[in-house]
């Protein structure tokens, strides 16, 4: 058996489309990679658009007695929660609407108001039940799951979760900016900005430093924020990085779709942050932001007990406005 010994440990990779940054104190004889890539297998093959065989991809196209796994139903009721507290503005049934707009794995279509109406109707959450025997049940049978908007953050609880089984106290997990990380018992050495798009240094009070970018730099990125997070997850949504531009017509077409309307979201909001226990749930409602009205998104963080954000927008003057809870306001390191 090998000798233990603890140490600073860092992996680094290219999953779920985006790059991934893990640091953590640790058996440096485990196989830890190993391990990591377990965990992203496991997502990919339950909630992945671009793998045929996943979960999700089966039942997206009608297969018969596909039962779920324990991580589709921990989304799809996390997913349902949060589709009702944002009054449908958060809503993973947009699947047919993502492959139109030419944002998922499917074929993009030419869209306007008549195209558009008549894909809403395949477009709700209210049309889906996951059923006792993990089986999904669609109202419509064209109905789409697309979890990309909460997937991610739920597989860095996941990775999160992997670390604290196998006797991790201490670290930061990073997936393509969104963040989940534990009380810092360490001081880690700093790490290369160019290797994630987070930043985490060393900082006081066993807490980590987490950079959120601005949204309206242009080359390379800058960061608007820097705030201390320990024991929660930060997850960050905005156009400002995917988006379409149509060739012909040199339009943009932003990633964001309002699940209410069917059409993409080119509204005031530039960026939001959200501060949550899980970064499923972060994720979710960053997301849920981007197409929400603005006031009422601030009305859902005000009486929230158990979120906390930020988000960048333009006021009717189209100057850059913040809006902060005075939770987030509090984690916030100031400017020197």
């Amino acid at each position: 058996m090998p000798e233990k010994k603890t140490g600073e440990i860092r992996i680094q990779g290219q999953e779920l489309g985006t790059s991934y940054s893990i640091i953590f104190f640790g058996d440096e004889a485990v196989d830890w990679e190993s391990k990591v890539d377990s965990v992203f297998l496991v997502i990919n093959q339950s909630m992945s658009t671009y793998q045929e065989g996943s979960i999700i991809s089966r039942i997206n196209r009608g297969e018969r007695n596909v039962r779920v796994d324990g991580q589709f139903k921990e989304v799809f009721f996390l997913s349902q929660e949060v589709y009702e507290r944002t009054d449908g503005y958060f809503d993973p049934t947009v699947g047919l609407l993502v492959d139109a707009w030419g944002f998922g794995p499917g074929e993009q279509q030419e869209l306007d108001s008549v195209k558009v109406d008549s894909l809403l109707q395949f477009v709700g959450w209210d049309k889906v039940t996951l059923k006792s025997d993990r089986m999904v049940e669609k109202e419509k049978p064209e109905i789409r799951f697309d979890f990309n908007a909460i997937a991610k953050g739920y597989a860095i609880d996941r990775l999160g979760l992997m670390l604290q089984t196998n006797g991790v106290e201490s670290y930061l997990v990073e997936v393509g900016g969104e963040v989940l990380a534990s009380e810092r018992k360490w001081a880690p050495q700093e790490l290369d900005p160019e290797s994630t798009d987070s930043l985490a240094l060393d900082s006081p009070e066993l807490r980590w430093k987490v950079g959120i970018d601005d949204p309206q730099s242009t080359g390379a990125r800058q960061l608007k924020k820097i705030i201390y997070i320990k024991e929660q997850a930060l997850a960050s949504s905005g156009n400002y990085r995917k988006f379409r531009v149509d060739e012909e017509t040199g339009k943009r077409y932003v990633h964001t779709i309002n699940p209410l309307t069917g059409f993409t979201e080119n509204g005031s909001v530039l960026a939001t942050s959200v501060l949550a226990s899980s970064c499923a749930k972060a994720d979710a409602f960053a997301t849920a932001f981007m197409a929400m009205p603005l006031e009422k998104s601030k009305a859902l963080l005000v009486e929230s007990n158990d979120l906390e954000g930020y988000i960048i927008y333009l006021d009717e003057a189209g100057e850059v406005t913040e809006f902060m809870t005075p939770g987030f306001a509090s984690a916030v390191l100031p400017r020197e």
